[in-house]
């Protein structure tokens, strides 16, 4: 029997329920796919995929609610201080009621931007605005969501965000399959169901939050007197010490929303040169990509995990327990990425033959099969030190390294297209590759920098 030490106990009491949880959230796509795919037209199918295409992009930038949100209250909960991590909260929440009256007020312009660029046909972009219409009122929820979700985490609990979501799945199944078919709305129906589902989804997670507030609510009593007499008797607000500052909050925010932006450039340019290579090879690297976002499940999970006990160490100043948990994070990464690409190895070509019946897509795939095997191995970094950094609240090494990858990626893209057709995809993989190895490598480089100059803390 394997007896895991306390830190491996402690990571995978994260790590498991984040990558449940990461596993569980493309359910939601499915299912509304399956329904909207009964509804009789290839149009419904098309303008959902832009519908939620506009989606992906809004909620991707404002990642850095749940990330921010987590690297923070990770800290205050490592110091033991539970007025910063609420005072953590009311700002993540602040914010994101400003990004969604912003998005309502500028929905129309918003979507008649992105679906421009997207170019779909004239039908397809009109059901989409419909969907988009709709939908977009569920942002307020989901926008809160993911910053109560990031608090939840900083304070080492991963559990609630997997139930939330899983529940939010199965409202939003129940509730399309009722509107759509029962009730007859068709189209509208699915996106209702969405609606409905992200604002359960919040009401749960509010419930939740009642739930910690009133179990921490007898530490912070006494914490908050004894903050008023030492204010008293010094004669200075000593609970400001417990406020974080606004500028604090946006910088570390601000640095993760251009990283996102970074990271969704490149995603996006992955699928554009494809395209301009040919349809057999946008094909091909669509399901290629799933072996990427499967992989990023699991490694997502012992990244969360990584910003909650990175977090939490660093603001108790145990720099002993920091290193250690950093070690056995990057023994777990090292573990996956082997076993992952044993599994590419042996079973990949498998795989792609679930994933595509086209005989031309495989053949391309089978071509570029090593890109597939080597990917765990050179991508685990990123997952790995963007955990560390973001529970360190160093922001700013993440959006540097990011900035610096995609430079190389783009570079080295927009050279492979005066290659061969047969060489430019492989050139494509080399980048994208590179591209993440650049972001973990670095970042480990800046950590032992920080490690060796005592600036870990």
């Amino acid at each position: 029997m394997i007896r895991l030490s306390s830190i491996n106990r402690q990571i995978l009491k994260l790590a498991v329920p984040a990558i449940f949880n990461n596993i569980t959230v493309p359910l939601l796509g499915l299912s509304d796919t399956a329904i909207t795919g009964h509804l009789g037209s290839d149009v419904y199918l098309a303008a959902m995929a832009v519908g939620a295409t506009i989606f992906n992009v809004i909620f991707m930038l404002c990642g850095f609610l749940r990330m921010g949100t987590t690297g923070l209250a990770a800290r205050a909960n490592g110091a033991s201080d539970h007025l910063m991590a609420r005072n953590v909260l009311s700002k993540a929440l602040s914010i994101s009621l400003l990004i969604s009256v912003i998005v309502l007020l500028f929905r129309k312009y918003i979507s008649s931007l992105l679906i421009s660029l997207i170019g779909a046909t004239p039908v397809i972009s009109a059901v989409a605005a419909e969907y988009f219409g709709i939908v977009v009122w569920s942002v307020p929820a989901q926008l809160a969501v993911m910053a109560i979700s990031g608090w939840f985490i900083g304070r080492q609990n991963t559990v609630t965000p997997m139930i939330v979501s899983v529940g939010v799945n199965v409202v939003n199944i129940l509730a399309s399959v009722t509107l759509v078919f029962g009730v007859g709305l068709g189209f509208k129906g699915v996106a209702f169901g969405t609606l409905t589902a992200n604002w359960v989804g919040l009401i749960a997670m509010l419930v939740f939050l009642q739930l910690e507030k009133k179990k921490i609510e007898n530490i912070i009593q006494p914490d908050r007197k004894r903050k008023e007499i030492t204010s008293v008797q010094n004669g200075k607000a000593e609970t400001e010490k417990s406020k974080i500052k606004w500028t604090t909050f946006f910088k570390v925010n601000t640095n993760l929303f251009f990283r996102s932006a970074c990271i969704m450039g490149v995603s996006l340019a992955m699928t554009a040169y494809g395209a301009k290579i040919g349809e057999v090879t946008l094909a091909a690297n669509s399901v290629m990509l799933q072996f990427f976002l499967f992989f990023s499940y699991f490694m997502d999970g012992f990244a969360f995990a990584g910003e909650a006990l990175v977090g939490n160490t660093s603001g108790a100043h145990d720099l002993k327990g920091l290193k250690k948990t950093v070690a056995n994070l990057i023994k777990w990464g090292c573990f996956l990425s082997a076993f992952f690409a044993i599994v590419y190895l042996t079973a990949g070509n498998d795989i792609v033959a679930l994933l595509s019946d086209s005989e031309n897509v495989r053949q391309e795939i089978k071509t570029m099969h090593v890109w597939l095997v080597v990917l765990p191995v050179v991508t685990v970094w990123a997952f790995i030190f963007d955990g560390v950094f973001i529970g360190l609240a160093r922001t700013g090494p993440l959006l540097v390294v990011t900035l610096i990858g995609a430079v190389f990626f783009f570079g080295v893209a927009e050279l492979g297209l005066n290659f061969s057709e047969y060489a430019q995809n492989s050139i494509l993989w080399l980048a994208f590759e590179i591209y993440l190895l650049l972001r973990g490598v670095l970042l480990a480089l800046e950590y032992l920098i920080l490690q060796r100059k005592s600036l870990i803390l």
